[in-house]
């Protein structure tokens, strides 16, 4: 077993949080010194919206001893149908402060830390170094992958959850370990562009924002106290339309190590962004059809080929393979690619190869670069018709 935490006499219960917490102390499973582990203990909740304004509620409640919450955003009408922190009289504050004016009223012997920032590669060591426990609220997937790697460098629990119209899903990554599942291992690439929308273009049961923060904040007090099966390498899944539910186990997967940054040095050089952009966002790029890589190959033509996949993903394609780089390690690999001949950019499907050219053109002004079009996929698919 893990402990998170080092007793300290202040983490003592007062005579009004013997009383306050009443309810827990008569549970054996919790008792004193289960609710002295939650008052000792120290989360950050990422974004007070949607799922952030449940689960800050009841850790609230619980008893955390010190909560952060990092939100740069503000009240807007728009919120107000999910978002059970804010009324109608706040539009325009700031969620961060206004949430932990709320909080320190409902529970004034716990101590609140707002931040009013944007997680970024900047901050996100110096604001997260200070807690146990990371609760990612966020609705975006830059920063599900910056929280994931950020918490395997600082070996903290994260706890995520995610929403989509009906449905809902938490999953708790145990990241103190180092051969504990984590967030790559379930996705290890960003979905695609038709998957990314928000809950803004999308729309979402306002209901369902409060059930699976709930969700959230139990498995938050569950990995303090120690209580129950441990969830992490779980998925939970929840549909709100038939209230079926689905549990589906996962494994930690050593390929997703060479995905992720080694060092805060190399976390700080990350750009989420690019990682995770929308295939509509990236300017088009010369292109060569799987046919036209054909001729070049059969005339033997000098070129450089460049596979942007990341190290794991098959298959393997020999007559490809002068220089696989992920996309995300192109900056500091940049000396590698030619800038003589011609270079033709691959990937499975064209997307993140066109990405990759929009980053090496823009920056690093090369124009010697070429698209495989529709990617391996279509190449394989030649390959079968020549057979």
């Amino acid at each position: 077993m893990h402990c998170f935490l080092h007793f300290q006499a202040d983490k003592m219960l007062s005579k009004e949080e013997l009383i306050r917490y009443q309810k827990h102390l008569l549970l054996p499973e919790i008792g004193i010194e289960g609710q002295e582990k939650l008052k000792a203990a120290k989360v950050l909740v990422v974004g007070a919206g949607g799922l952030g304004c449940p689960a800050l509620q009841y850790l609230t409640a619980a008893g955390i001893g010190q909560i952060g919450i990092v939100d740069d955003d503000v009240v807007e009408w728009s919120n107000l149908q999910r978002q059970i922190l804010y009324n109608a009289s706040e539009l325009g504050q700031a969620k961060a402060e206004l949430a932990a004016k709320k909080l320190r009223l409902q529970n004034p012997e716990i101590r609140i830390d707002p931040v009013g920032e944007r997680l970024s590669t900047k901050n996100a060591e110096r604001i997260l170094s200070g807690y146990d426990i990371v609760l990612d609220g966020s609705d975006n997937f830059p920063t599900r992958y910056l929280l994931n790697d950020i918490c395997f460098l600082l070996k903290k629990t994260l706890i995520s959850g995610a929403l989509f119209k009906f449905e809902g899903q938490v999953a708790v990554f145990d990241l103190r370990k180092s051969d504990s599942p984590t967030y790559r291992c379930l996705f290890p690439l960003p979905p695609t562009a038709d998957l990314t929308k928000d809950c803004s273009e999308t729309g979402i049961i306002g209901v369902l924002p409060g059930i699976i923060g709930s969700f959230m904040a139990l498995e938050t007090i569950k990995q303090i106290i120690e209580l129950g099966k441990t969830s992490s390498g779980n998925l939970f899944l929840f549909n709100s339309l038939d209230l079926n539910t689905q549990t589906l186990e996962f494994d930690f997967c050593p390929e997703s190590l060479k995905m992720m940054p080694g060092t805060i040095s190399e976390f700080e050089k990350m750009d989420y962004q690019f990682f995770c952009n929308s295939e509509e966002s990236i300017v088009k790029a010369d292109e060569i059809s799987a046919d036209g890589l054909s001729e070049i190959l059969a005339k033997k033509e000098r070129v450089q080929f460049l596979d942007v996949r990341e190290i794991f993903e098959e298959p393997q394609v020999p007559e490809l393979n002068d220089l696989k780089i992920p996309l995300w390690m192109l900056e500091e690999n940049i000396h590698k690619i030619s800038r003589e001949s011609k270079v033709i950019v691959i990937c499975k499907s064209g997307a993140r190869s066109q990405k990759a050219i929009e980053l090496l053109e823009t920056k690093y002004k090369m124009t010697n670069l070429v698209n495989l079009r529709g990617g391996l996929n279509a190449w394989i698919e030649k390959r079968k018709e020549q057979v």
